[in-house]
């Protein structure tokens, strides 16, 4: 693949980048050997190659979902610089 400068530039709106036009061509040439080295990825033979998500076997640990702490609102609410009906009272953000 061939980068262009339309390619740059259009990289550099995505990334809101001010490239000057030695780092365009600098980055021109940095993309263009990052295309080449991943390119060679097909070069390898994966015919036979089972398909994966994870390079080692990995299950979720699930555990119960056990309330541990419970309704404790009164040691939660004792430290509040106002409550109100069992909830905090907090000043007003916006009218």
């Amino acid at each position: 693949m061939v980068i262009t400068d339309e390619t740059i530039d259009y990289v550099g709106i995505l990334a809101k980048l001010e490239l000057s036009d030695e780092e365009k061509e600098q980055a021109k040439k940095d993309m263009s050997n990052m295309l080449d080295y991943v390119g060679k990825l097909d070069e390898l033979d994966t015919e036979n190659v089972e398909a994966m998500s994870h390079a080692f076997p990995v299950s979720n640990v699930m555990r119960e979902d056990v309330v541990t702490n419970g309704d404790d609102r009164e040691n939660m609410l004792a430290n509040a610089p106002e409550e109100r009906n069992g909830c905090y009272d907090v000043p007003k953000t916006f009218d």
